[in-house]
């Protein structure tokens, strides 16, 4: 098992990947979430695959965190989007086996 672990800031209106798609092994759990002591209104799009973003989870208020796990969880790439009007620090976890 491996487990990756990382950081990320990004710019109003910037996007990236958080999370790249694993190469020889699959991802059983991730995580992504906003950094404590973000400003109260912190919209992020999540999108898994998707970098034209026509489909995405909303991050924002209090939901500043979303997680998945399992053995058909998503294996491609995870994308940020930020759209709050500041900059945004996150954080973002998987494990891979």
């Amino acid at each position: 098992m491996v487990q990756t672990v990382r950081s990320l800031s990004l710019s109003d209106g910037q996007k990236k990947i958080i999370l790249e798609k694993p190469c020889s092994l699959r991802r059983i759990f991730f995580s992504v979430g906003t950094v404590a002591d973000q400003p109260p209104v912190c919209l992020t799009w999540l999108s898994l695959g998707d970098p034209l973003f026509c489909s995405y989870y909303t991050l924002a208020q209090r939901i500043k965190y979303f997680e998945a796990g399992g053995e058909d969880i998503f294996q491609g790439d995870l994308w940020l989007f930020n759209k709050s009007g500041g900059d945004l620090t996150y954080t973002a976890t998987e494990i891979l086996h």
